[in-house]
């Protein structure tokens, strides 16, 4: 008794991401001097050439080694306000981008970040504080595209919440940086043509982890019973996991548990927060997100699904225990349940060991 993945059907309206295919080669420029002869060579040396299709440049060999320590404290500022986008996310992004390579042949793209003049005058600025914002500065371009990337996630992250699209927040970041958002929601997920870039970013992700780590955490550490229980059954009815959905036969992360309960019962909140979302969505039906804030610096929050009535409104005040509405069957469900969910961090977590035993 779940949802399957949410999917829009309104047109697209944005121009989607530009491509980044191979660009036009004429000459280089080096200070003070042009080169015309030996141009290729100099290209084989310094992999100026773009490779990789509409995704972006795919550098062949990890560029850890050749990120100066200086950029770390950019890279956690970038990301510092940005919930989905971590420093070693932004970092693995300009990694596929570029290689972290100032070169390019593209006439187009400039800097490690490959932006545009016009991506530029959106998000660019000075951010050392030397006077000019140019993305050939390392640190104007991390601070820039961090600043994409985080736009980016509230983005999806809003359309996640109302139930529109479906996965992990980084991941639809970097589709809607590939494709477009409107490419992410027409899809509901993350669309064919972002798959080959969001695959290239995470193969990257776990040396940059280890670069701009500041104290090491265990993150598979349950943490105890923080939550109530929303509802009073205490029967599940699909755990938290892989399974087969019963009314698409797709195999997908279920991204919380199932409460088996009747009609009408009573929801509850599961902690105090405030009510980021209350409405009907298409695969969840009746559904209540509430933000609960951070907890040692990281976001959580809970969502409630498939309910036959509200009882909260969006930026209401609730407190653990207090209703927010009715268990149900609406959207994609196959009888009355409730299915809960849990969020820290933007990632999907078992909700079941949030739980307390107790009432």
């Amino acid at each position: 008794m779940a949802e399957t993945d949410p999917a829009e059907t309104d047109p697209a309206a944005s121009r989607p991401r530009r491509s980044r295919g191979r660009g036009r080669l004429t000459l280089i420029v080096l200070p003070s001097l042009v080169v015309v002869p030996g141009v290729f060579g100099f290209l084989a040396l310094t992999g100026g050439f773009d490779t990789a299709m509409e995704q972006g440049p795919a550098p062949s060999q990890s560029a850890v080694s050749n990120v100066d320590a200086s950029y770390v404290p950019w890279l956690r500022k970038a990301t510092a306000d940005c919930t989905g986008v971590t420093p070693a996310l932004l970092a693995a992004h300009i990694d596929q981008l570029s290689g972290w390579q100032e070169d390019t042949a593209s006439l187009s793209e400039q800097g490690v970040a490959r932006f545009t003049d016009a991506d530029w005058k959106t998000w660019g600025g000075d951010e050392d504080g030397n006077g000019s914002s140019s993305p050939h500065d390392t640190v104007d371009a991390i601070m820039a595209l961090g600043r994409q990337d985080c736009s980016l996630a509230k983005k999806v992250t809003a359309l996640r919440t109302k139930g529109t699209v479906n996965g992990e927040v980084p991941d639809l970041t970097l589709a809607a940086y590939a494709a477009g958002t409107d490419e992410v929601k027409k899809a509901g997920k993350i669309p064919e043509a972002a798959r080959k870039f969001v695959a290239g970013v995470k193969k990257r992700l776990p040396q940059y982890d280890a670069l701009v780590r500041e104290t090491p955490e265990d993150s598979d550490k349950a943490p105890g019973a923080l939550l109530a229980h929303p509802v009073t059954t205490r029967t599940v009815t699909s755990e938290f996991g892989s399974r087969t959905h019963p009314l698409t036969g797709v195999t997908k992360l279920h991204t919380g548990v199932d409460f088996g309960a009747p009609q009408g019962a009573q929801v509850s909140a599961a902690r105090d927060g405030r009510v980021e979302f209350a409405g009907m969505t298409e695969a969840y039906g009746n559904r209540v997100v509430i933000d609960h804030g951070t907890l040692d610096g990281k976001r959580l929050e809970t969502t409630y699904s498939h309910l036959s009535a509200l009882q909260v409104t969006v930026g209401q005040s609730v407190t653990a225990g207090s209703p927010v509405g009715l268990v149900g069957s609406t959207g994609l469900s196959t009888g009355p349940h409730l299915h809960f969910e849990v969020l820290y961090d933007d990632q999907y977590k078992d909700p079941i060991a949030w739980l307390g035993s107790g009432d």
